[in-house]
């Protein structure tokens, strides 16, 4: 029993057909595709048996392929990418006590981010999802507020208990706070970083559950976990000086690429 990292990763994007196939360059002028550079994300990670890039299409699996990935097919008909992780986890045999699902549109995620959300699963036995959340800083809170102004979805938000147990997640920037932060200050805002570890059994009921109103209003799988009843632990985790963004729409290319180049991230 160990731990399996799942890259989803989907040419069909309603908001950025071809997304995972999408070029970033990095501070050395090296262009690497965003399913490539999650996958190296994904593999900086400590103790973890296993990584594949999980997908429906030949593309994304030539290219994943041809830099060195394991890849695991899976049908059209995943909504999401837990319902691929899902159908993957079968695929694989299934046995691993925890899976985690590194999505393929955030090629910055830290590994200690990774790290310690497994370390928060194993602490929590009543949790049967856990997800990281990073306190925004003014800068970000802006960038989440003026994303919104302009239409655009950026990052998505979260509220918890003191238990660190989710009460919500939202693309709207929440809690309101009807102020203004300095750049290095911290929000009472949280950033949802889009990473998630499941126990099994929770994954492999996650395609049979109903998606209820508020998954369909927000197109946030996780919701779906929190709306039949399951726990959804949010680890804090510390950038430690990192920037992260996650790559949702075209605008979003040239903010990574200005954060690799300041982060000297190759």
């Amino acid at each position: 029993m160990g731990v399996l990292i799942v890259i989803p990763a989907r040419y069909a994007s309603t908001r950025y057909p071809g997304k995972p196939l999408v070029g970033l360059t990095g501070a050395t002028g090296e262009t690497r595709s965003l399913v490539e550079r999650s996958w190296l994300a994904a593999r900086a990670v400590d103790a973890v048996d296993r990584v594949v890039v999980a997908t429906d299409d030949g593309r994304i699996r030539d290219a994943a392929e041809g830099f060195g990935a394991e890849v695991v097919m899976t049908s059209e008909a995943c909504r999401n990418g837990t319902e691929r992780c899902a159908e993957a986890l079968d695929a694989l045999g299934g046995a691993y006590d925890i899976v985690v699902n590194l999505q393929g549109d955030a090629p910055l995620t830290p590994p200690w981010f990774v790290e310690e959300l497994i370390t928060g699963m194993r602490g929590d036995a009543g949790a049967d999802v856990a997800t990281p959340v990073l306190v925004c800083d003014g800068r970000a809170h802006r960038s989440f507020l003026e994303d919104r102004a302009q239409g655009r979805v950026g990052g998505t938000t979260a509220v918890f208990t003191r238990e660190r147990h989710a009460l919500y997640f939202s693309k709207e920037v929440v809690p309101y706070t009807g102020r203004t932060y300095a750049d290095d200050a911290p929000t009472p805002v949280y950033h949802h970083v889009g990473v998630y570890a499941y126990r099994p059994d929770a994954l492999r009921a996650y395609p049979k559950m109903e998606a209820g109103p508020l998954e369909s209003l927000e197109g946030l799988e996780q919701l779906r976990f929190m709306e039949n009843g399951h726990t959804v632990l949010c680890v804090e985790v510390d950038a430690r000086g990192r920037q992260f963004w996650e790559l949702n729409n075209p605008e979003d290319v040239d903010r990574i690429e200005t954060m690799m180049q300041a982060m000297n991230l190759a």
